[in-house]
């Protein structure tokens, strides 16, 4: 048996050098997963903002896979929203409010948590703090939009809006979606309503059955939950619903289009911004100037004619030669 020979002092000076460097031990594990809290104040199937924002949750998850640790609250009342806030952002590192609802609370939280990021999906221009960023979905653009396709779509000559809380975005929203189907047919009549509450079925019905009564067969909506007594509403009556929020083209015949607010495109971005460390605290506007994704109008079956008209407004809203309220 051959004997090995014993190691020369710079034999053993090389091995202990290398065992210090770490080069013969395992690789070093993985960094830690981005722990990411999020609030859906509402419900994620609610066929509008709401789920739109949890899709966008969803596609993260999806795409970075073990990079991030979910914690998920839905379904707050407003009275609890800093409570919850609070418990999000005491266990991660990334917190997302999904509605401009959330952006009192979260200022208020974002305070005693410095070292934790708040991003708010739906916010508003506003105090800014070194830990806090407001992507602005920029609803009035589209809305914008929308009516113009609502007017095209409309054989009664009359479009409605129903929208929740009275806040300056939604009423925003609401002015702009009138004015776009103002700009398509001058004499289109046009009916506003507000809930107060994106959630309550029973209203948004009854202010739907009320534009119904008056001409309109074509509506839409900046809901929740509360899209459901609109649909209700427009099924009984035969009319027509411009969806918002996602592209589900041929999945409902009740809704001949649909405006893209790309809430789920926000959340992402977030996560994804956080995950590769370039994440910004600030105030940032999305709309049409970020393409498709962040926001665009589709209008399922639409005619040569319709696209192009429906480009053009597009078009000029980002050229300024149609200019729209903020929000």
């Amino acid at each position: 048996m051959k004997t090995l020979s014993p190691l020369s002092p710079l034999s053993r000076s090389v091995i202990a050098m290398t065992l210090a460097t770490g080069a013969l031990l395992p690789a070093a594990q993985a960094a830690d997963p981005l722990a990411v809290g999020i609030l859906i104040p509402g419900s994620k199937s609610d066929k509008g903002w709401m789920e739109s924002g949890y899709d966008g949750l969803t596609a993260a998850q999806k795409s970075l896979g073990s990079k991030v640790k979910v914690q998920m609250i839905e379904n707050i009342n407003y009275a609890d929203m800093e409570q919850a806030l609070t418990n999000l952002a005491s266990k991660n590192k990334l917190v997302i409010g999904v509605g401009g609802q959330t952006q009192a609370a979260v200022m208020k939280v974002a305070k005693r948590f410095p070292n934790t990021k708040f991003s708010i999906v739906g916010g508003n221009k506003g105090d800014e703090m070194p830990n806090v960023a407001g992507y602005d979905v920029k609803q009035a653009e589209i809305a914008f939009v929308a009516g113009a396709a609502a007017a095209m779509l409309s054989k009664s000559g009359a479009v409605s809006y129903v929208g929740g809380m009275e806040i300056p975005s939604i009423v925003n929203a609401g002015k702009e979606f009138g004015n776009g189907a103002k700009y398509v047919n001058p004499k289109i009549k046009y009916f506003e309503n507000y809930t107060g509450d994106f959630d309550n079925v029973a209203k948004s019905k009854e202010a739907t059955l009320a534009a119904i009564a008056q001409g309109a067969d074509v509506h839409y909506h900046i809901l929740n939950l509360g899209l459901r007594g609109m649909e209700q509403a427009a099924k009984e009556k035969s009319t027509k619903i411009v969806g918002s929020y996602t592209d589900r083209c041929g999945t409902d015949p009740l809704y001949p289009a649909y405006s893209i607010t790309g809430v789920g495109y926000q959340v992402q971005y977030a996560i994804d911004e956080a995950v590769k460390g370039t994440w910004k605290a600030g105030y940032k506007p999305f709309g049409l100037a970020m393409g498709p994704k962040a926001s665009d109008m589709v209008v399922c079956g639409a005619t040569p004619e319709m696209k192009t008209k429906l480009e053009q407004i597009k078009k000029d809203i980002q050229s300024g030669k149609i200019k729209v309220l903020e929000g």
